[in-house]
């Protein structure tokens, strides 16, 4: 397992200097707020959270794992923006949410520290920020038990995401800060199954996420040429 930080320090000085703004519903975290009732409900469905073990990598301020803590998982979120993190234990504290926790850790470093502890891992937005994706996905399979289940969600790579997703999120629609992704690290599928597979994680479902900027409504579909989540799960010993 490497031992680098696997982080961009610019990505992490982005979001680091969006912090405080996490929790804002209407803020540039407004498109995750809005998405996370979706990604919950998907990931309970092939794997009910209640009573496991979850670990959230990438947490930021704490949207998904904290949704998990209050589906009755004991959830650690996980991230390198420390400010994120306060971020993410202030709202934990004054939402009184129970069972969860935040640390300032790699998911290799962590991987190194307690593998196999985890019933499930997720690793949602987080691929097409970092250097080395391939790593993150190994960290994954080490971190989850054997019969665990890994989720991932990030951005397909190709013209289309390029217009949707950059052109249309940041520059046209205003949904996103421009800067927040870069088309060279977004991640298709084939390379993240690449990545799977090679990790030792087998692949069960995988979704496409749609959007009508008309209306502002999410929801899932089969088309994974923009936004898209992979289900996987680590083989039983």
């Amino acid at each position: 397992m490497n031992t680098h930080v696997n982080a961009d320090p610019a990505e992490l000085a982005k979001f680091s200097d969006l912090a405080h703004r996490w929790w804002d519903t209407e803020s540039e975290f407004r498109p995750l707020h809005q998405i996370n009732p979706l990604r919950l409900e998907w990931i309970n469905s092939i794997c009910p959270v209640q009573g496991l073990q979850t670990l959230d990598i990438g947490c930021g301020g704490g949207i998904l794992t904290d949704s998990l803590a209050r589906r009755g998982a004991t959830a650690l979120g996980i991230d390198l923006s420390i400010k994120a993190l306060k971020v993410a234990q202030l709202h934990a504290m004054e939402a009184e949410t129970a069972n969860v926790t935040y640390r300032e850790v790699s998911a290799e470093s962590l991987a190194q520290e307690a593998p196999g502890r985890f019933d499930m891992v997720t690793c949602m937005e987080m691929l097409e920020h970092v250097p080395d994706p391939s790593s993150i996905v190994r960290a994954c399979a080490t971190l989850v038990k054997p019969g665990g289940w890994v989720f991932f969600s990030t951005l397909n790579r190709n013209p289309k995401s390029f217009l949707l997703a950059i052109v249309g999120a940041e520059y046209v629609l205003n949904m996103l800060p421009r800067g927040t992704h870069e088309y060279a690290k977004m991640v298709k599928p084939s390379e993240l199954a690449g990545y799977c597979r090679a990790a030792g994680l087998d692949i069960r479902q995988s979704k496409g996420m749609g959007y009508n900027p008309l209306t502002k409504r999410y929801w899932l579909n089969s088309d994974t040429s923009v936004n898209y989540l992979i289900a996987t799960q680590r083989p039983a010993a």
